[in-house]
């Protein structure tokens, strides 16, 4: 009997890598127990729309959709719903959620295959894109031509706004101020 090991793919290696890694930070995140002597110097989280940190840097707010590129998307999305049981419809998966601070209103998470010679991803030679949530458009597009970021293009949507840049490893990145309700 002959036994043939099966090839192994990089890039759902990596995304495998990487989802495990946003699983621990989700986890981590959700535990939010500050240290006892950390205690008197905890903000308040209910306001999203003040998403700062200490010294007044604007931050995302959470992660709106995970995109990558495969060589056969058919075939990768045809694994991610047997192996992971991906809800996905075509190349898309929509993973809703509420938050802890706004538990009345329905937020989500994109998650989407896209074939190898999209033009989604920009110039970017990057495998992979994080859409990130963003409380305030403008102030974090301003924070981010301050430091030297080139904004590739904005577009705003009935569901929100959104601006592209590329990080200094050349990853695209996509940005999301999700519409008020």
């Amino acid at each position: 009997m002959k036994f043939t090991l099966p090839k192994i793919e990089t890039t759902g290696l990596l995304l495998g890598a990487f989802l495990g890694g946003l699983a621990v930070l989700c986890v981590a995140a959700a535990a939010d127990k500050p240290a006892p002597d950390a205690a008197s110097q905890q903000r308040p989280t209910s306001d999203l729309a003040a998403k700062t940190n200490e010294v007044g840097t604007e931050q995302v707010t959470g992660i709106g959709g995970v995109f990558f590129k495969a060589k056969d998307p058919k075939a990768m999305l045809a694994w991610y719903r047997k192996n992971l049981g991906f809800p996905a419809r075509g190349s898309y998966a929509d993973f809703k959620w509420r938050d802890k601070d706004r538990p009345d209103q329905m937020s989500h998470t994109a998650w989407r295959i896209f074939p190898t010679n999209t033009t989604y991803f920009g110039q970017s030679t990057s495998p992979l894109m994080i859409n990130y949530r963003v409380a305030n458009m403008d102030r974090m597009l301003e924070q981010l031509r301050k430091a030297g970021t080139n904004i590739e293009k904005i577009e705003d949507y009935e569901y929100g706004r959104f601006a592209w840049i590329i990080d200094p490893e050349d990853n695209r990145i996509e940005l999301w101020e999700p519409k008020q309700k």
